[in-house]
Formats: C-alpha cells, structure tokens, sequence
C-alpha cells in the first residue's frame, strides 16, 4: 500500500513536471569541471548556492538533476557525468590507490561506451579528457577545493562554460543505455505495479530522515540470511520492479526534501501528501496538524474558517482554489533503524474526514486560557513538550507515545495511556498543572470514557454546579492556597509545593492538617477576606462531605487536578475583570 501510493504520487508529480522522470536523479552537485575542445580543464566552476543561517551565511550545494546514481556498497560502481573525485579524478585520501585507480578506469569505461559514437564538441571534450588526464596534476589544480573534494563532493563535467547536462545527444545516449539496462536481467511479477518487469536487487537508498545515516538509508533491504527465504536473494524476496523502485524513492525523497511540509515528532519524521500532488492540501494539512505557517499563506483565521465550514458540510475554498475534501490524504511517519527505515505510521483517509477528527481533538483539548498564553489552540508539538522534563538533557518526547498519539489524533481514535501517564509523571514531579497538562486529561477522559472522572468534570471553564468529589477537592486546594497567598503576600513556595501530590492521592491524609493551616492564615486577613473564604471553603467542604476520601485512583486524580486548575484560572480572570 505504501508503496503504491508513492508510486501513484511520482506519477502526479511527474505530469506536472516537478520530478526526474525514469533514469535521472536529483543530486547535490559542488563543483563543475569545464573542459576545453582538447579536454583540457581550464577552471573549476564553484556551484555552490549562498544560503543564509541565523548566524551567518553558508556556501551549499546546489540541487541539480543528472543521470541517476548508482547505490553502491563495497563494489566499484561509477556513475555518469557527475560522480566524486575518486572515480572522475581519481584521487582520494582513503589509502587504497589500487582501488582509486580502479575507481577512475571503471568511469572512465563507462564515458567510452556512452560517448564515443557521439560527434558533439561536449561529448568529444570529455573523451579527450580521459584520454590525456593525470591524477599527478590534481594538487596544482584542486588545491582551492581540495577539503571538499576529499570529503566526497560530487563534480559535474562542464564544457565551454556550459553544463554538459543542455547537450540533448549526450542524453539520449544516457536515456537509452538506462532502458537497455533496466529492460534486462531478473524478470517477474512486480509486486506494486503487477506488471512483468525487470526486478530491481537493491532499491535505491532514501535521504532526509532524521537520524539515520547522512548517505542515506533503505526503505527495504535484506542484507541477513534470516531475511531471505526459499534460497532467494536480496531484492527476490519481495519482488519490485525498477521502475516502482525508482518511482517509490524519487516520490519520497522529494517528499523528504520539502522542508516546508515535512515536520519531527520524537525520532519521528513525518511527511503528507494528496491525490493529485496539489501542494495546497499539504499547507492545510501540515497548518492543521503541527500549527499555523503564515509564510504559506495560512492563516489562523484561514485555519478556523476551513475546520468551521468542515464541521457544517460546507464547500472549502483557499486562495482562489476549490478544496476536495473526498480527496485521499496521506501521513507517513519514518524512524531510524541501523541500516534501514521504520514505518512508525502510514495513514491514508479522505482529506475532510482527517481535518474533522483534527478538530474534534481541539475541541477536547479547548479549556480556560492564562492571559499569558500565546496559543489560541494547542498544537502537537506543545502537547509533547508537556510530557517532558524540560531540565532534562535530551527534550524528546517518548517516541512510542508521540507516534501512538499523533495516529489518534489523526484517526479519532482512543488516546494512548502512555499520554496520560506521561502527563502525571511531570504532574507529580513538578507539582504543576499547566494548561496543557490539564487540556491533556480532559481530552484524555473525554475521548477514553471513565466514570471515576465523569463529563461534569470535563468543561472549558470552572463547573461551579459540579458535586463530584474529587474535582471539589482539587477546586478546595486552590482555594486553601488562595488563603495561605492573601495571607502572606510574595510567598516563595505555597502547600502546593509541598503538599499537592498527597492531597491528590490520599486526601484524608493532609485535607484535615491544610484546613487547620488556612485557620492560622484566615486570622491575618481583614474581615471582608474571613467572611469570602470562610463561605468559599463551607461551600465546597458541604458537597465533600463529612469524611475525605482516603485514596484517589488514576482517573480521580485528574478530576482533582482538573478542579485546582480551573479554580485557580477563575481566580486570576476575576482579577483581571476587577
């Protein structure tokens, strides 16, 4: 499945004529080599793009399109017109001259049998120059570039000051040698297009996942004998053609390449796409999911208006454009893994149908806001960074949590309780119930029903009506803290500090010490204060009853901590109002 969507998306592209058809590769490219009619190099062209970083500007590599590269391991295996400087120059700083001269004469062949029919001055030019080359002469010549050069960059033959990639026979020749190739060889049943084919052995590697090697890693690869079965070898196990194979990669790693719309979570890396390869579904999608990106042109107000129309099965329309929301939409999560890939999550839905369950997990995080809050909604990542330890070294989400989340997000499926326990785990830790921590346990509890933390409990705001005791209890610890603050203006540490974890947990055992505390407080206050809190706390002690409970479970917890964040908002915004 996986597979054929790619498929299907790089045939979208390429009618677009966005992406490399069959037999030609994106590939960073530092340096051209321009020749003279007589192969000789007159200059080393510097192709490198200025980019500017947050601190200063950096040289890059510039994208080109040329021939496809080979994958290699340990063989020699030169690539066309644009290789490294072991195989078109022949030098390197590896010690192994025997093999870097091997290297060279294998490109070397390679340029005979594609150039030497040819009559254009650039194919001429670069016989010529492997005809009279010497690797002696290098030092004299590379000495400005030799640190790039040695750390692998890839050379582009040039002539007469123009890339030899504009001379249409040097392609052709290309072109058909590449069919020629693909055509032979290892015939069966491809497995994504179900078309008799040539069966690729080694399918070609993908870049850009973070955290997996920096060459590039396989999405599929059998490179154990307990990966293989029936006596069959590397790319025989599952048979895809070289085409599908060449297709599935190009598609991802131009997916993997577009920075603009490919997002981390944890070890994570995410990327989305729609039927058709309309860009415009991926601004949506990636605005939706990870937050808003005004430089795409998105909106918050954008935003609200797409999900609001949603909601009412109204027609969607972005920037002059007619939004299909029965139109497929696809999420790919990848992880690191040694020598290959993890599929952490493929998910494929119709585009209105993942914006809706977007929404529906909005609207269960949707709860009181601090005046110092910058989100009007919270977004993935934010929700994450409230289940980590931000003193902690590594400020990574749990990457099972993170991927398990984001499925349910995107599908409106139950909440992992990895999430909640997560969440209490910091609760516990830091004595601190933020915003997102509390909106967490209210979704949590909305979308997981429990009766032991019932919907009464579950507002936006403070349900001052509610008699559940435990969220009581949590509003009556905001209040005593209320008192203990009035009482002795600038505290450092308040009873939360010290005593919020047992009050949460077994409150019989504190609740009695915490009221005759806030007495001692009360008497320090004038009698206007005596008289408001006096009533606050009878009021919340007449619907705990007699007794305090002597444990809270899980869920109870929540409702408690759900009832002191919300006391403790009503509090500041009726300050606020005054």
């Amino acid at each position: 499945m996986i597979l054929q969507s790619l498929v299907t998306h790089y045939e979208d592209l390429l009618n677009e004529g966005v992406i490399s058809k069959p037999g030609w590769g994106k590939v960073n490219v530092s340096f051209g080599l321009n020749l003279d009619d007589n192969g000789n190099i007159v200059n080393i062209l510097t192709l490198k793009t200025r980019k500017k970083s947050e601190k200063k500007e950096i040289y890059t590599a510039q994208s080109m399109e040329v021939p496809q590269p080979v994958k290699r391991s340990v063989d020699i295996n030169p690539n066309f017109l644009c290789d490294n400087s072991t195989y078109i120059l022949g030098i390197d700083e590896k010690g192994k001259p025997d093999r870097t001269k091997q290297c060279y004469l294998a490109c070397k062949k390679l340029h005979y049998d594609l150039l030497s029919q040819i009559e254009t001055s650039a194919a001429k030019a670069i016989i010529h120059y492997f005809q009279n080359w010497e690797s002696k002469d290098a030092n004299e010549i590379f000495i400005e570039h030799w640190k790039d050069l040695m750390a692998g960059a890839n050379i582009l033959f040039y002539y007469d000051g123009q890339s030899v990639m504009q001379d249409e026979e040097i392609k052709d020749s290309w072109q058909k040698y590449y069919n020629n190739k693909v055509s032979n060889g290892n015939q069966k049943i491809c497995m994504v297009t179900g078309e008799r084919t040539s069966i690729t052995m080694l399918h070609p590697v993908i870049k850009g996942v973070r955290g997996a090697q920096a060459m590039g890693t396989s999405l599929i690869s059998y490179n154990e004998p307990a990966f293989c079965s029936y006596e069959k070898e590397q790319g025989n196990n599952a048979p895809v053609g070289e085409y599908a194979a060449f297709a599935y990669a190009t598609a991802l790693n131009e997916l993997l390449n577009d920075k603009e719309h490919t997002r981390i979570i944890g070890d994570t890396t995410i990327v989305c796409w729609a039927e058709g390869g309309n860009s415009s579904y991926q601004d949506i999608g990636i605005a939706a999911m990870f937050g808003i990106d005004e430089e795409r042109g998105i909106t918050d107000q954008d935003l609200s208006a797409i999900i609001g129309k949603i909601q009412h099965g109204e027609p969607v329309e972005l920037k002059g454009e007619w939004i299909d929301l029965d139109k497929k939409f696809y999420v790919l999560g990848l992880a690191p893994n040694a020598a290959r890939l993890t599929i952490r999550f493929f998910m494929v839905n119709s585009f209105g149908d993942i914006l809706k369950h977007i929404s529906e997990h909005y609207e269960r995080l949707n709860i009181v806001r601090p005046n110092y809050d910058k989100f009007s909604v919270l977004p993935i990542w934010k929700l994450f960074s409230e289940t980590i330890n931000q003193n902690a070294r590594d400020k990574s989400p749990s990457p099972q949590m993170a991927a398990d989340t984001f499925k349910a997000v995107l599908t409106g499926a139950r909440y992992p309780a990895s999430l909640l326990n997560n969440v209490m785990i910091r609760i516990r830790a830091e004595h601190e119930v933020t915003r997102g921590r509390a909106a967490i346990i209210k979704a949590y509890y909305l979308r997981n029903e429990n009766k032991n933390c019932p919907k009464e409990v579950l507002k936006v705001e403070l349900n001052e009506q509610s008699t559940n005791v435990s969220y009581t209890l949590g509003r009556l610890f905001a209040v005593l803290e209320h008192i203990q603050q009035e009482a002795n203006p600038g505290i450092n540490a308040t009873i939360k500090d010290k005593y919020f974890n047992t009050a949460a947990s077994t409150p019989a055992q504190i609740f009695p010490t915490l009221i005759n505390l806030a007495q001692k407080h009360l008497r320090k206050l004038n009698d206007g204060g005596k008289i408001h809190f006096n009533r606050q706390v009878g009021e919340l002690a007449e619907i705990i009853g007699k007794e305090f409970p002597k444990r809270l479970n899980l869920p109870e917890q929540g409702a408690f901590q759900l009832g002191y964040y919300c006391q403790t908002q009503k509090r500041y915004q009726k300050k606020e109002e005054v």
